[in-house]
């Protein structure tokens, strides 16, 4: 009798990073996901994608390959935003499944295993994000996050508290068939569930950023973030009056499956 092999499997994991002037940042940050990977499994790789740097961001990401991490580097020649950076890096990604987390070393690469875990066990495939404890941001960030999170609830019913979380581990073939737009990072667990992909969600660390600046105005954001909202909303609302359209003509009228031929 053959004794089944229960062995557990190790996922392949790509790591993207989008990165905008993040020299200071980058090496510590590539040191410390490679150190947190490694015991999970040895079929991984780094892609940070440069998204129009004009510092050495991505010549000292390429760096650590001498000291052997499996490090990618994707340059935009100008600045496109975080989405498209995230979208660029899981394209050219190798490996099935997905890890985004921030360049600016706020999210801590040692909740990247305890997130893929919870990915795996989703059934079907689906997005684990992580929520920020005691977050090291400047009150206004805080509080602005905690408005938007409030207001996109109440709105898309996602169940996530903490969509602003660049950490987050997901199938690479279900994040490719999401609706593209600028600034869709920030509603990555709503798009999978309108689309039919669980969502989980659990706490992770988070730090102060060590060096550079942040990227980020508070009231463009606002004003572009509240357009976007609208947006989802209408998504979300037109997806599933074509479902309810697909249901109708999968079935008769009595409810009986409609057979072809």
């Amino acid at each position: 009798m053959t004794v089944p092999d229960k062995t557990p499997v190790k996922p392949e994991l790509s790591v993207v990073i989008p990165a905008l002037n993040e020299a200071m940042n980058i090496i510590a940050l590539i040191d410390e996901i490679a150190g947190a990977v490694t015991p999970v499994t040895s079929a991984f790789e780094i892609v940070v994608v440069d998204d129009g740097s004009d510092d050495d961001t991505g010549d000292r990401a390429l760096d650590r390959r001498e000291t052997g991490v499996p490090v990618r580097v994707l340059r935009h020649p100008r600045r496109y935003g975080q989405s498209a950076a995230i979208r660029s890096g899981v394209g050219a990604a190798r490996y099935p499944w997905i890890a985004t987390l921030d360049g600016d070393g706020q999210n801590d690469p040692a909740d990247i295993p305890a997130l893929l875990q919870s990915a795996l066990a989703l059934e079907p495939p689906g997005l684990t994000g992580g929520i920020r404890h005691k977050r090291r941001d400047g009150w206004g960030k805080r509080w602005g996050s905690k408005l938007a999170n409030v207001l996109r609830q109440a709105m898309l019913q996602d169940g996530c508290p903490d969509s602003g979380c660049g950490l987050k581990v997901f199938p690479r073939e279900a994040f490719l068939r999401l609706p593209y737009f600028n600034a869709m990072h920030r509603f990555l667990p709503a798009l999978f569930r309108i689309h039919g992909h669980p969502t989980a969600f659990q706490p992770v660390n988070h730090r102060p950023r060590q060096g550079g600046r942040s990227k980020y105005g508070q009231l463009k954001r606002a004003g572009v973030g509240l357009l976007d909202l609208v947006g989802v909303t209408w998504l979300r609302l037109r997806t599933r009056v074509a479902r309810a359209e697909e249901r109708r003509h999968l079935t008769g009228s009595d409810g009986s499956d409609v057979q072809s031929g």
